[in-house]
Formats: structure tokens, C-alpha cells, sequence
């Protein structure tokens, strides 16, 4: 009799994950918060699913962006696709470490590697005429203004004062998705698409370079997913439910739910552009194509792949997986 079809689960690590419960991004915390990941990303491998892990790097990335300002006239400021491919070397090798680590702890003989990974999008994605995403500091009125004089787009943001924002394309295609493939095949458990990937564009020659911009993560993790086979996509957050008519008196989780449903829900307004809206997308997108998606707390990723926690979203007629 032949053996049963390992599942292949793709982890998509919320930035909750990055840093301490404060939100501080010191190496200690980082570490600390890392660890704390390994452990539930740990027993999901240890259950026997072949694992792909995807995250953020918004913090990480936004302290390089400090460090090119207060350090501009020492050493050259470097780009944003080199910040991007930075945080995904560093945060790699983080996981890597404790993760092995945490396998090791339970008798799992399961390697891991991390890819530095670029994702394509087009040079002429709307999103480049009208950067919106905000990275980097908080800054009052007068120096925003001053290095918007410099080639940087800065807005106004509220309260908190004013943020740079750059272009946020949509991610296309996930270059290096034959090294994970590789490496998922070896046995590997593999981290890739970092922060959603360095976004890459391919001139008329054929060749790729960076571009100033950062990608969406979960978009990237789910197209990610789709590309190696991933039967389940689970989106670890900091909630344990995607919530309808949130923050009012008829907020209600969502349990199980088609895309078909869940799109009209979105259609509907229900999920803010800022927080639970790119979730939702990226869940959608994959169930969309057949798969399982799942929106939950990293504590709970094993029961999610079970189908027993969080917001599933897959089409009616797919069974969850047994246990």
C-alpha cells in the first residue's frame, strides 16, 4: 500500500511574529519572537506536513530606512530592493537557526534553508504613479517635507505625523519558486518571499533588476503557494478570526466560508485596506484557484491545517483534511 500524500502547507508570518509583543525590533526581540514562532511552526512538521514559511519584514525594513537617513552623509543610502533582500538574509538566517533548533528538541531530523527570493511585477503597474504604501519612521510636517525635496514621496498620515510612502505593484510572478520547489522535494522545510519578495522588473534584454518598492507579503505568499502546490494557505495573524462588522455591536467571527461569500463580503467593505483587507485578498486568491486558505493565530496553525480553526475559506465542495 502506498504511503498518503504529505500535505504541503505554506505559513504566511504576520509581522506579530517579527517582533516582541511591544512591538520592538531589537535583535533580542526579534529572536525572542522568532523563537516563539518555531514552536507552533515546529509541531505543524513534526505532524508530518512538507512546510513553506513566508513573512514580514515591515519593521526590519523601516530601520534600515533610519539608518540610510542619520547615516547619509558617512555611507550611501542603499535602495529599497537591497533593504528588502538585507531583512530577508538576516530574518533567514533567524529562523533557520531556532526553528532547526526547535526540531532538533523534537527528535525531527528535518533540515531547513532559507532563499533569498525575488518576485516580478511590471514597470508599468499603475502603483508606481501613485505610491501609497507607508514605510519607515513617523516625521513632523517641516522634515518630511525636506526630504520629499529629495526624490521621496512623504503624507500627511494623521496624528502621528507624516510617513514616506513608495509604490506597492502587484506581484506577478515568484522567480525563484523552482529553488523552493527543489528544496521542498530534498525535504527541506524552506523560508522564501520575504517581506513579499525584492520586486524585480525584466528590461527588453531579458535581464531583472530591483526597483524601489515593497510587495504585499500575504499577495506574494499566496501566489507562492499556488506555484509549488500548496494545498492549504494559512495567513498567521494576530486575531483568531476574520470578523464581520468588526468593531461595532454585530461583530461576528467567520468560521467557514466560500470565496464566493467572502468576496461579496469584501465587495461589501467589510474588511479595512490597512489591516484585514490584504488578508482576505490573499485568502480569496487562492481559494479562488482551488485551494484551502486559512486567516488564524499563529497559535493555532496545526488546527487550521486540520480545518478545525480559524477562517476557512475554500470552495463548498472540498472535504477538510483528516487530522
Amino acid at each position: 500500500m502506498s504511503e498518503p500524500e504529505k500535505r504541503r502547507v505554506l505559513i504566511a508570518l504576520g509581522g506579530n511574529a517579527m517582533t516582541g509583543p511591544d512591538g520592538s525590533a531589537t535583535p533580542q526581540a526579534q529572536r525572542a519572537a522568532v523563537a516563539r514562532a518555531a514552536e507552533c511552526i515546529a509541531d505543524l512538521v513534526a505532524s508530518g506536513a512538507e512546510v513553506v514559511l513566508a513573512h514580514g519584514n515591515g519593521p526590519q525594513v523601516g530601520n534600515l530606512l533610519v539608518k540610510n537617513e542619520l547615516t547619509a552623509h558617512v555611507v550611501p543610502p542603499v535602495p529599497l530592493d537591497w533593504c528588502g533582500a538585507q531583512t530577508q538574509g538576516t530574518l533567514g538566517f533567524t529562523i533557520v537557526s531556532v526553528l532547526e533548533s526547535a526540531l532538533r528538541r523534537r527528535g525531527v531530523p528535518v533540515p531547513v534553508a532559507a532563499v533569498v527570493t525575488r518576485t516580478l511585477v511590471d514597470p508599468a503597474d499603475p502603483a508606481f504613479d501613485l505610491p501609497s504604501k507607508p514605510v519607515g519612521r513617523w516625521l513632523p510636517r517641516d522634515e518630511a517635507l525636506r526630504l520629499a525635496g529629495q526624490e521621496q514621496h512623504w503624507m500627511d498620515c494623521g496624528p502621528g505625523g507624516w510617513r514616506r510612502v513608495v509604490p506597492s505593484p502587484e506581484p506577478l510572478e515568484v522567480l525563484d519558486a523552482p529553488a523552493v520547489q527543489t528544496l521542498l522535494g530534498a525535504g527541506f522545510v524552506t523560508v522564501a518571499a520575504g517581506g513579499g519578495g525584492i520586486p524585480v522588473v525584466r528590461g527588453a534584454d531579458g535581464a531583472e533588476c530591483g526597483v524601489e518598492a515593497v510587495l504585499d507579503k500575504d499577495l506574494t505568499a499566496a501566489l507562492l503557494a499556488t506555484t509549488v502546490g500548496a494545498d492549504t494557505l494559512v495567513i498567521a495573524t494576530d486575531v483568531p478570526y476574520a470578523m464581520l462588522d468588526f468593531g461595532t455591536a454585530r461583530q461576528r467571527p467567520i468560521t467557514q466560508i466560500t470565496p464566493q461569500e467572502l468576496r461579496q463580503h469584501a465587495a461589501d467593505g467589510q474588511f479595512a485596506g490597512g489591516s484585514m483587507g490584504p488578508k482576505v485578498e490573499a485568502a480569496l486568491r487562492f481559494a479562488e484557484g482551488g485551494g484551502r486558505a486559512v486567516i488564524t493565530t499563529l497559535d493555532r496553525i496545526t488546527d487550521a491545517v486540520a480545518g478545525a480553526a480559524g477562517t476557512v475559506v475554500a470552495p463548498a465542495a472540498a472535504p477538510a483534511p483528516a487530522s
